[in-house]
């Protein structure tokens, strides 16, 4: 009986993508808040600078990431100078890729959602004495618990299934950048099938739970809405 593939880049792949969700979810909550609110001539430059990796196809991020990267380039120095490591063909290489790669499903439902609130709410706040902050945190958050669990759905699906971006500025490390995608693509160049069934199917499978798990939360929270 042939033995199971190895399931290194499934756990791998699934620290990627909560990594890079929970990263998201801080990061892109003051960029999608000053997004639906700001009427800053630079919002639309902002705006399409945040869709570009929806358009852009994922070798091409992943080949500039990959300069920016280099530890000759200055961000790639800077990053070795500090923690004595390399961005290329590392685990925070990943890290940082799909951070970008990824940013537009984070931020636009959390955009979306800002912006169906309308003013009134944190204007409302405002009236009663709330800081700008306390009244995003009890007004504006809870009001948008739908627009969070989208993105942060949206944002760990994408993730699982990132390929171009990883590969070219990971590599295929095992235990560091071999992302479950990569090892698939890897089986099917040995022909061995069996194994890349197996990870396509675990990975298929992972995604439609996700997806249906967001979709029957939605459905059953716009019925109470």
């Amino acid at each position: 009986m042939t033995a199971l593939p190895d399931l290194a880049p499934l756990w791998l792949t699934l620290r990627l993508a909560a990594l890079v969700t929970a990263l998201l979810l801080l990061v892109g909550t003051p960029l999608a808040w000053w997004l639906a609110r700001s009427r800053a001539r630079l919002v639309p430059l902002i705006e399409a600078l945040t869709a570009l990796p929806l358009v852009l196809p994922p070798t091409v991020l992943g080949f500039y990431l990959l300069l920016a990267f280099n530890p000759q380039a200055p961000l790639g120095a800077a990053w070795a100078s500090l923690t004595g490591q390399t961005l290329t063909f590392s685990f925070a290489g990943l890290v940082i890729a799909s951070l970008l790669y990824s940013l537009p499903f984070t931020v636009q439902p959390l955009q979306a959602a800002f912006s169906a609130l309308g003013p009134g709410p944190m204007e409302t706040a405002a009236s009663l004495g709330a800081r700008p902050l306390d009244a995003f945190l009890t007004v504006a958050l809870p009001l948008s618990l739908r627009g969070y669990l989208t993105a942060a759905v949206l944002t760990f699906a994408h993730t699982l299934g990132e390929f171009g971006v990883v590969l070219m500025v990971g590599g295929n490390i095992p235990g560091e950048t071999r992302l479950i995608s990569i090892a698939i693509y890897e089986q099917v160049e040995r022909a061995d099938y069996r194994a890349a069934h197996v990870l396509s199917a675990l990975l298929v499978a992972l995604s439609f739970a996700v997806l249906l798990a967001l979709y029957a939360v939605n459905r059953h929270t716009g019925r109470k809405a």
